[in-house]
């Protein structure tokens, strides 16, 4: 399977602010048409391509999670920079900052100099940060799955698809998808 890559920032243009010193701050998540996310701290699917995009995506940047996003990721994302939210005080995961809010975590990725800072889950971590993120780099699976963890609705007063490109099913991946791309239209 073949995608753009889509990282390069300057190639899309929309009229938000950017974080302090030139810094985008956005969401990379795969989410059902009824925007679900998870079921029982995993994804209810296995997308090979998705999986891809999200490395491609993400490789040499900053990602901000969630506690519960590392633990079912089981370690560290390798070859990027991991911030994880947690309101515990004593947990410090191997290979991973601790922040213990949002912003918190949002000035430390902004110290890393890294141009795009990913948020990457969970669902609280988005639901709480969906006011700050200037971009949504979003895997629509074109299915409805049950689960137990959903992505926010995306507002369509507040933001623009920019960019959508639909794969059907194949032999690697179960389910249609399409890969979007919205950004705020003011901040």
């Amino acid at each position: 399977m073949d995608f753009e890559q889509d990282r390069d920032s300057s190639n899309l243009s929309s009229p938000f602010r950017q974080t302090g010193g030139g810094h985008i701050l956005s969401f990379i998540v795969a989410a059902g048409e009824n925007n679900v996310i998870g079921k029982d701290n995993q994804l209810p699917w296995h997308l090979p391509s998705d999986m891809k995009y999200f490395k491609n995506q993400t490789w040499g940047m900053t990602v901000i999670m969630g506690r519960k996003s590392l633990e079912s990721l089981g370690k560290p994302l390798k070859g990027r920079k991991n911030i994880v939210v947690t309101r515990n005080k004593d947990w410090q995961p191997e290979g991973a900052t601790v922040a213990h809010s949002i912003d918190e975590a949002i000035e430390m990725a902004k110290e890393t100099g890294a141009r795009e800072i990913f948020i990457i889950g969970g669902a609280q971590v988005f639901k709480t940060s969906m006011p700050l993120v200037h971009r949504i780099y979003l895997t629509r699976i074109h299915h409805s799955f049950e689960g137990d963890a959903f992505f926010p609705e995306i507002p369509p007063a507040e933001w623009t698809l920019v960019k959508s490109h639909y794969y059907a099913a194949d032999e690697k991946n179960q389910y249609p998808h399409s890969f979007e791309v919205w950004e705020r239209k003011s901040l």
